[in-house]
């Protein structure tokens, strides 16, 4: 079993492709957006730390999305991480209780992001993800699983969009030059059909 990073820019379909990899190559999926989103819902101390460094687009401290994945990840194999690590300090901080086989790096510009993202909803209710232009749900404005009303993360407002891929170029994409000198680096196109992507990483790993 390997331990893979997918990488990318918000809104390159991380999420998506790593669910949809992990399930057919039995890997564990940790993402850690989901699982600060958790925290947040929760209530927990971690997530009242990270609630407003989050709806501002920020990254949320080193220190504190590494305990959040040593905990889930420390010791295993099979792992598929989303999202983690952001900067070089996490990937160092990950090396020292997780080492890899494969970071696979999803490449799309940066008006598809914009694009994407503009047009991602969630469910109020239950969490389901829906995007307006390639995954609509059957009614407007309502989840098609338990009829809650789609809403616009914070974080997928427009001026948040453009601060958060300022990050992103800001502090993660040295991490593609750091990877790719560790010879650990494999890039795919993501500016297709989620299908398409996957079977191409799939492809990578198998490999």
């Amino acid at each position: 079993m390997k331990n893979v990073v997918l990488l990318g820019p918000p809104g390159a379909g991380k999420g998506t492709i790593a669910a949809r990899v992990a399930q057919k190559a039995g890997l564990l999926h940790l993402s850690t957006g989901d699982l600060l989103r958790d925290e947040v819902a929760r209530g927990t101390e971690l997530g009242k730390r990270v609630q407003g460094i989050m709806a501002r687009g920020e990254l949320v401290p080193d220190e504190l999305v590494l305990a959040l994945v040593r905990e889930r990840a420390d010791g295993r194999r099979g792992v598929l991480l989303d999202g983690f690590p952001r900067t070089l300090a996490q990937a160092e901080g990950l090396a020292q209780f997780l080492p890899l086989d494969a970071v696979v790096y999803l490449a799309v510009g940066k008006d598809e992001v914009v694009r994407r993202l503009g047009s991602r909803r969630v469910c109020s209710s239950c969490g389901a993800v829906y995007n307006l232009l390639t995954q609509p749900p059957k009614e407007s404005g309502r989840c098609d699983r338990c009829g809650g009303a789609l809403v616009q993360r914070p974080d997928d407002a427009p001026e948040v969009v453009a601060r958060r891929y300022e990050v992103y170029e800001r502090d993660s994409r040295p991490l593609v030059d750091h990877y790719r000198r560790l010879g650990l680096l494999r890039t795919v196109d993501a500016a297709r059909d989620p299908e398409a992507v996957a079977a191409d990483v799939l492809k990578v790993l198998g490999s």
